[in-house]
């Protein structure tokens, strides 16, 4: 589970249920989500904020501790947030470099086991540039190379946006592109493939494209761009979700492990699309705390489902 959101970021998703953000509340919020009955079932792992990494539960345990006792791995976003790229109109770097080491290290002691690093990639008219592809491709490598060395696994989280007006087609060419370019800088930074998990975009068409593309059609470009760039020592692969709704991630999860054997573990590592219902029925009252949790719980299960291709459809109305 994602749960790295910046406080600039919770404070929109607040702002969908009239609620303040301050650090309470921010605090309050993730507890829900951490203790949810059953939830750990189907999470394996969850991605914090500094502040969150910091926080306790109202009986004063420290969320990493907490985790850990019930079986969830404690993560931890060490990125400082993508920025714009001097020369390059339209596109971003992502900083956050500068004392990565010394910050990994305090991560490690308050009971961090792995990190993640977000780099963006928009598909525009004249864009990705292969520089722009290039300069976060080397980041990430930087950023991996160094958290091997301070005994975390590294996400590396290449995302190519679904923003846009492209077609299926076009993200499939630019996440190759971008792909086969982070694959070069991690085996160059000496990266060990077995001790990293890659967090990539699914191939989707933009958002704003005229083009509808089937579920098993993005499954297909998905596998297909997966196969001809991820080496087989990588072993795991947790998808982003990237605007999709809960929905049609889990069905293109499900589809892409319903279609045979693969060399790699492929599952989730959603954000909104695991949090949206919860924080709907939360609603930042005590009276939706356990309605809230129970929403968490359903979309994991499901998403469990997906991770090894049994999710249906038809499910979403029965698990509710």
């Amino acid at each position: 589970m994602a749960a790295d959101e910046s406080t600039s970021t919770i404070k929109k998703r607040f702002d969908t249920i009239k609620l303040e953000s301050t650090e309470e509340n921010r605090r309050a919020y993730r507890e829900m989500l951490f203790t949810a009955p059953g939830a750990a079932e189907y999470i394996s792992g969850v991605i914090m904020y500094d502040e969150t990494l910091r926080q306790k539960t109202r009986d004063g345990v420290p969320f990493p501790a907490y985790l850990a006792e019930h079986g969830m791995l404690p993560g931890i976003k060490v990125d400082m947030g993508a920025k714009p790229l001097a020369g390059f109109p339209g596109e971003t770097i992502t900083e956050g470099l500068d004392g990565l080491r010394e910050r990994l290290a305090e991560y490690f002691k308050l009971g961090a086991k792995f990190a993640k690093w977000r780099a963006v990639i928009d598909i525009g008219s004249a864009i990705p540039t292969l520089y722009a592809i290039d300069a976060n491709a080397e980041a990430l490598a930087r950023y991996a190379a160094l958290c091997q060395e301070a005994g975390i696994v590294p996400i590396v989280e290449p995302e190519v946006l679904m923003d846009g007006a492209h077609t299926l087609e076009r993200c499939e060419e630019v996440t190759n592109l971008v792909l086969d370019r982070v694959f070069e800088r991690l085996f160059a930074a000496r990266v060990q493939f077995e001790g990293m998990v890659l967090k990539p975009n699914m191939v989707v068409p933009g958002r704003k494209s005229s083009q509808k593309a089937s579920p098993v059609e993005v499954a297909e470009a998905t596998v297909r761009t997966l196969k001809r760039q991820v080496p087989c020592a990588v072993p795991g692969i947790a998808f982003l979700s990237g605007g999709q709704s809960p929905t049609e991630a889990t069905l293109h999860l499900s589809l892409m492990n319903a279609a045979g054997p693969l060399p790699w573990t492929l599952t989730f590592s959603y954000g909104r699309a695991l949090q949206e219902n919860a924080l709907s029925a939360w609603g930042g009252k005590s009276a939706g705390y356990s309605g809230g949790q129970q929403a968490l719980f359903v979309r994991a299960k499901l998403n469990g489902l997906a991770a090894v291709g049994a999710y249906k459809g038809s499910m979403e109305s029965s698990a509710a």
